[in-house]
């Protein structure tokens, strides 16, 4: 693969906008175009957005956990991730936070919702208090948790303006045209990755 196909894959798995990714070029490179750049410019953004965290893909697919809870526990790793908690999004830290909860070494095992529930609610309780996430925000009308991390993240980035301007700082961060058109977790899991970008960046 070549490196402007990894940049530009790297750039779409970590959520980042056009405006964004050139600004991005300008501050590493000094270029505002991937072609006015040679291949050490182009190697210093693949680094940048592995530190921000691209995952090129691997001769190996990277597997999924298994067990009926790893959807849940990986989501909220991830959010973490993206608020700027957790360092490495990487599955086997999870595993390793998931055994210092509950002592069970992998989600595999994790049978019951009471052993569930202990990592879970750690994992919860962690993004409250640290990253600021109301878990009891909106529940009478948006469903969706994305809602409530987003809502974090933007508080993160503009401690002053965060909840005024939430709405057009995730459509934008989407690619969304409007509020109603978030209509899946995707749309939610886009705008929390690019948000999550911007927030790993402030903190370098």
């Amino acid at each position: 693969m070549t490196a402007l196909a990894t940049i530009h894959i790297g750039l779409k798995q970590l959520g980042i906008a056009e405006d964004d990714a050139r600004d991005l070029y300008e501050r590493l490179t000094g270029e505002r175009s991937l072609r006015a750049m040679g291949p050490d410019q182009h190697q210093a953004l693949i680094d940048e957005l592995k530190r921000l965290g691209f995952k090129p893909a691997s001769t190996e697919s990277r597997r999924r956990l298994d067990g009926k809870y790893a959807p849940k526990l990986q989501a909220l790793w991830i959010a973490g991730y993206n608020l700027g908690l957790i360092r490495n999004r990487d599955d086997a830290a999870l595993l390793a936070f998931v055994k210092r909860q509950t002592g069970i070494d992998h989600t595999r095992f994790l049978h019951y919702s009471d052993d569930a529930s202990k990592a879970i609610e750690a994992l919860k309780a962690w993004l409250s208090r640290d990253g600021g996430v109301d878990w009891r925000a909106w529940k009478d009308w948006e469903p969706s948790n994305g809602c409530r991390i987003a809502m974090a993240q933007c508080l993160i980035l503009d401690p002053e303006h965060g909840a005024r301007d939430f709405w057009p700082t995730v459509c934008e961060a989407g690619g969304i045209g409007a509020p109603n058109q978030f209509n899946s977790e995707r749309d939610w899991h886009r705008a929390m990755n690019a948000l999550g970008a911007r927030i790993r960046a402030q903190l370098r």
